[in-house]
């Protein structure tokens, strides 16, 4: 394998970071979250124009630019430096790959390229907080549990009584940019206790009995929403013997591989600024910067950001590594947007210092697609790091004639008298 980036995707890096540092400074990234869309809708059309972002990993035969994870990732990598709010993250690693593996033809040519060109947006609903559930990131549940299960609660769908379509009731939380996002694809229960399956369903933003609501959340750069639907029309995406877990699984693991790289792209640019900044405050007539005990602790985060990155770009090309490496990332984040904010001193314990929006970004993603030591636990067991030797070990045979060996008596117990 050869991890050395290649002419284009280092232009890619350098274009979207010459765009981002004109248009996305900290205090464009606090007024694009507290418009209605969330985003800076100008910037996104900006981004999907020039760098065909949106359908950055979009087939060509489908208006996209024809690239793979590792691009995808690369670019995230610096939308995670800048914290830029837009809906890449639910629409191009999350929606996006959905279709691309469950959707019928017909829906693939539908759908995909006015995704790629960034003029549709999409959200994937899940019901409850289980998106990393639901994407395999902490667990398996093989039987999709997580949907609803048949019981009250999740999403429900049953087919339509005039015939020709589905009917979907129930709520979805947690689900990223689901207020502005104009496809919704939902996770439904169907088929009750005898033929109990999870489906992917296509929603529009106009459809009747659909209720969608902006939710106050730590990290305003991650906009999430609560997803009601009342008997709400729904298209199903694929057929109904998709392999619905089975691709929400492969999901999960670019999507990891991604949110890694955008992780360790913050944690990156928290780590810069704070070296930025005990460079140039003073204590005692010198430089904070210039004690030991301050360099010690910025080389530590030093070199956790740089194994983080590692991790990362490895995952990039290996999606099966991304639970490690996004468990590893989103560690580094916290850790580094913790001691920034100590670094910073008395300015930084503000809220409303910039420092603040990195520490929130590293909470919210812990809380969406985490626990760190659940993404561990969960990739080790995949790779079967505490299985058992002798239990898996082949037992020799017996031949059938062999007479069974005598259990010897038990020994005498010594009493003393």
């Amino acid at each position: 394998m050869d991890a050395a980036f290649t002419a284009e995707q280092d232009e890619i890096r350098r274009t979207l970071r010459e765009i981002l540092g004109k248009r996305c400074g900290p205090d464009e990234v606090k007024a694009a979250v507290r418009t209605a869309a969330g985003h800076d809708r100008e910037l996104w059309q900006q981004l999907a124009r020039e760098l065909g972002l949106p359908g950055i990993a979009v087939a060509e035969e489908y208006g996209g630019v024809g690239c793979g994870p590792a691009d995808l990732a690369l670019a995230c990598e610096e939308t995670g430096r800048a914290l830029l709010p837009s809906p890449l993250l639910a629409t191009a690693a999350l929606c996006v790959p959905l279709v691309t593996a469950l959707g019928t033809g017909a829906q693939r040519s539908a759908l995909l390229p006015p995704l790629a060109t960034g003029g549709l947006t999409a959200a994937l609903a899940v019901s409850g907080p289980a998106l990393a559930t639901a994407l395999a990131l902490t667990g398996e549940d093989a039987s999709g549990q997580w949907s609803g299960g048949g019981r009250a609660g999740g999403v429900q769908a049953r087919a339509d009584a005039a015939g020709g379509g589905w009917r979907l009731y129930g709520e979805a939380v947690q689900v990223l940019d689901g207020h502005s996002a104009g496809l919704l694809l939902v996770a439904a229960h169907t088929g009750g206790f005898a033929r109990s399956r999870t489906l992917l369903f296509l929603v529009r933003e106009d459809a009747p009995g659909l209720v969608r609501t902006r939710q106050a959340v730590l990290d305003e750069t991650r906009p999430q929403a609560r997803i009601e639907l009342r008997d709400v029309p729904a298209e199903l995406l694929g057929d109904e013997g998709a392999d619905v877990l089975g691709a929400l699984a492969a999901t999960g693991r670019t999507a990891s591989a991604v949110l890694a790289a955008e992780a360790v792209g913050a944690a990156g640019r928290a780590l810069a600024r704070t070296v930025e900044y005990v460079r140039q405050r003073e204590q005692f007539g010198r430089a904070i910067g210039s004690f030991q005990a301050v360099k010690h602790r910025l080389a530590d985060l030093y070199v956790q950001v740089q194994a983080a990155r590692s991790a990362a770009y490895y995952a990039a090309w290996d999606p099966d590594q991304g639970g490690l490496a996004l468990a590893q990332a989103l560690e580094a984040l916290r850790v580094t947007a913790g001691e920034a904010i100590q670094l910073h001193g008395g300015i930084g314990f503000t809220w409303e210092h910039d420092a603040h929006l990195y520490f929130k970004r590293a909470a919210a993603d812990e809380l969406l697609f985490g626990p760190v030591h659940r993404l561990r636990a969960h990739a080790a067991d995949r790779a079967g790091l505490f299985a058992d030797p002798a239990a898996a070990a082949p037992q020799p045979q017996r031949p059938a004639s062999a007479a069974p060996t005598p259990t010897p008596p038990p020994a005498q117990e010594k009493v003393a008298v």
